[in-house]
């Protein structure tokens, strides 16, 4: 059964749990693939049935069960069934536009977050949300689409002497909470790079219609962004008090490293949104800068022909007995007055230094 739309709002009216892929589709076809190991064995498999996952659900071995994919919404109803998951939980998964958040369950804990990576070479940032499903010897790990997110944990363990494979759930969570939170790091420098090179263009010449355009739309990719890295804090804060057994107290010390890349993470965020909008009152500023010498050129010729058109407005005047119209100089000595009255004008701003 494959049953999608693009919108929560979609979804009303139907009863809690109903089970309804939500979100763009990046991906039609959902894999599914096993990684079961132990300190002396790794095997790897990809499997077409959920029913093959039963051999799995009781073995001492640690296994690792990645679902690329969540169209095919039968499949996570089945994964349900079978490990007694709870059906908000399961809709949960399927909707993709979950805020990240904990949750603790009697056999099992429940985890949903974002991964966010740059797009292109125009600021942009890509979203796939990942839930994890923690069993004592079981992860579950669903996901939007295929990629190489995930690669560097699979390498540690196909490592021969990987110390990686004498751990249990909660430490291949923590590997996959901190790669997840790291990959914000390559977020944040083409972020940086972004911004260094809008200030340096806005600082070096006038600000354009471009720039602004560019500002807002960092802005809004900044709170998009602050939106789903913020609860990463309380997300890895509730893990650390959570008493659940399925927590060791020896992978705490990890789940604090990830605390403070989160924290960095968001110190950053915070950090950029303000030179954003710094950049935004530079912006406005040039512009207003730009105005002000447009209107004090403009008030300066005002300012010379005012008393001009002051002159020739008399002497466009209609009264017969005017004696300077008489005046055989009279011509001469009007144009003289013209010149000389600019010219003592400019002296006097430039003095005054208004020019």
């Amino acid at each position: 059964m494959t049953e999608s739309i693009n919108a929560v709002s979609k979804k009303s009216g139907l009863p809690p749990g109903s089970l309804i892929h939500v979100g763009s589709v990046l991906e039609t076809v959902t894999r599914m693939t096993v990684i079961d190991y132990s300190e002396d064995n790794v095997k790897e498999k990809e499997i077409q049935s959920v029913d093959e996952f039963l051999k799995y659900k009781n073995r001492d071995t640690m296994t690792w069960v990645i679902i690329e994919g969540l169209t095919n919404v039968s499949i996570i109803e089945q994964i349900g069934a079978i490990f007694g998951i709870h059906q908000l939980v399961l809709e949960d998964i399927l909707n993709t536009n979950q805020r990240p958040k904990f949750e603790e369950y009697d056999d099992h804990l429940y985890i949903v977050l974002k991964c966010l990576l740059p797009e292109n070479e125009y600021f942009s940032v890509t979203y796939e949300q990942i839930s994890l499903l923690i069993f004592k010897n079981i992860v579950f790990t669903f996901k939007e689409k295929k990629d190489d997110l995930l690669y560097p944990i699979l390498q540690r363990i196909r490592a021969g002497k990987s110390r990686f494979r004498s751990f249990g759930s909660d430490y291949l969570t923590y590997a996959i909470l901190d790669t997840i939170v790291d990959q914000n790091f390559i977020l944040l420098d083409s972020l940086d790079d972004e911004i260094t090179e809008l200030e340096d263009s806005l600082l070096a010449s006038e600000a354009t219609p471009d720039m602004l355009s560019t500002i807002q739309k960092l802005k809004r990719e900044v709170i998009s962004i602050r939106r789903y890295v913020s609860p990463l804090r309380e997300l890895i804060a509730e893990m650390l008090r959570s008493e659940s057994e399925l927590i060791s107290e020896k992978t705490h010390i990890y789940l604090k490293d990830v605390s403070d890349h989160a924290i960095r993470v968001v110190e950053s965020i915070e950090l950029y949104r303000e030179i954003l909008t710094s950049l935004l009152d530079i912006y406005v500023s040039s512009v207003s800068n730009k105005m002000n010498a447009v209107m004090k050129v403009l008030t300066v010729f005002s300012s010379i022909f005012i008393p001009l058109t002051f002159l020739t407005g008399i002497y466009g005047m209609n009264f017969e007995y005017m004696p300077e119209l008489k005046w055989e100089w009279a011509y001469p000595i009007l144009w003289t007055v013209f010149i000389t009255i600019p010219v003592l004008l400019l002296i006097y701003f430039k003095k005054k230094k208004w020019l």
